[in-house]
C-alpha cells in the first residue's frame, strides 16, 4: 500500500515540477471539485450550495486551462432550493462517464437528499433528477462489468450499494465498507481500481484545518478494506501545512510519465 501511494504522490510532484500547473487551477468560488476524463478531455464540477443555476461544469485538455461549459442544474425542477442558505443546497457533486452517458450525482441538503442526473453531452441538457434511496452526503458512482455502484456516508459510515443507473432504484442492500481512520466526519468517498485492487478514497476531519485525505484498499469491492499505514496521504494538519487550506476529493488518470 505504501509503495503504491508514493507512486501516486510522485506523479503529482512531476506534474507540478513541469512548470505548467498552478494552483488554484480555477480561482474564486469553486469548492469540492470532482473530475472525470473522457478521451483527451477532462470535465470538472463543483458544489454550488444555495445558488442557482447549480453545479458549474468546466472542461480542459491539459488540466491547466479550463473553460466553463455551463451548469448542470438549470431548471427549477432539477434544483429546488426552498429555504436554502450557505449550509444547505448542493454539496460535493461527483461527475462520471460510462458507456456514452455522463452522470452527475450529488446531495441537495434540505430539499430531497441524494440524486443524480444524466446527459449525453456535458453542455446539456441534463435529465430530471433520479432521487436515490441511500442517503448520507457526498455520494459517488463506480461502474464495472455492467454494474453501477453508489457510495455515500449515512451515519458517518461509508456505505456501498448497487443501483440501476437508468432509474436510480437500489438493487442491493447497503453494506458498511469503511469508517475511516478515526477522524470525524468520514465523507466524500470515491472508488477506483488499479492493478486488481479497489481503492477507497475519503475525506476526514471536517472542512476546517484538520481536513485530511485517507485511503484503503481491497481485492473485493465489498471489502474488507485495509487502511494505508501511511495515512493520511494529504493533510494540512501539521507544521508544514498549517498556513494552507486544502480541499481535494477526486483522482483521475492524466498522462503517462
Amino acid at each position: 500500500m505504501k509503495k503504491i501511494m508514493l507512486t501516486i504522490i510522485a506523479l503529482v510532484t512531476v506534474t507540478v515540477a513541469s512548470g505548467q500547473l498552478r494552483n488554484p487551477i480555477i480561482g474564486g468560488y469553486h469548492p469540492d471539485p470532482s473530475v472525470c476524463r473522457v478521451g483527451d478531455t477532462f470535465y470538472l464540477v463543483n458544489s454550488s450550495f444555495q445558488y442557482f443555476p447549480g453545479v458549474p461544469i468546466y472542461k480542459s485538455t491539459d488540466l491547466v486551462n479550463w473553460t466553463l461549459v455551463g451548469n448542470v442544474l438549470t431548471r427549477d425542477s432539477q434544483l429546488p432550493l426552498k429555504g436554502a442558505n450557505s449550509w444547505l443546497g448542493i454539496y460535493a457533486p461527483t461527475i462520471r462517464y460510462n458507456d456514452g452517458t455522463y452522470y452527475m450525482i450529488t446531495t441537495n441538503v434540505g430539499n430531497g437528499g441524494n440524486f443524480m442526473v444524466t446527459a449525453k453531452d456535458p453542455a446539456g441538457p441534463w435529465s430530471e433528477p433520479l432521487w436515490l434511496e441511500q442517503q448520507g452526503i457526498d455520494p459517488s458512482l463506480y461502474f464495472e462489468n455492467g454494474k453501477c455502484y453508489m457510495v455515500s456516508n449515512p451515519d458517518n459510515t461509508i456505505m456501498l450499494c448497487e443501483i440501476d443507473p437508468k432509474t436510480g432504484k437500489t438493487l442491493s442492500k447497503g453494506k458498511a465498507i469503511w469508517r475511516g481512520t478515526g477522524g470525524r466526519y468520514p465523507e466524500g468517498p470515491h472508488i477506483y481500481k488499479k492493478d486488481g485492487y479497489y481503492y477507497l478514497l475519503i475525506s476526514e476531519g471536517g472542512t476546517e484545518l484538520a481536513h485530511k485525505l485517507t485511503i484503503a484498499r481491497s481485492k473485493n469491492i465489498y471489502g474488507p478494506y485495509e487502511s494505508n499505514p501511511a495515512n493520511p496521504i494529504l493533510t494540512n494538519c501539521n507544521m508544514k501545512g498549517q498556513s494552507m487550506q486544502i480541499q481535494v476529493r477526486d483522482m483521475v488518470t492524466s498522462y503517462r510519465l
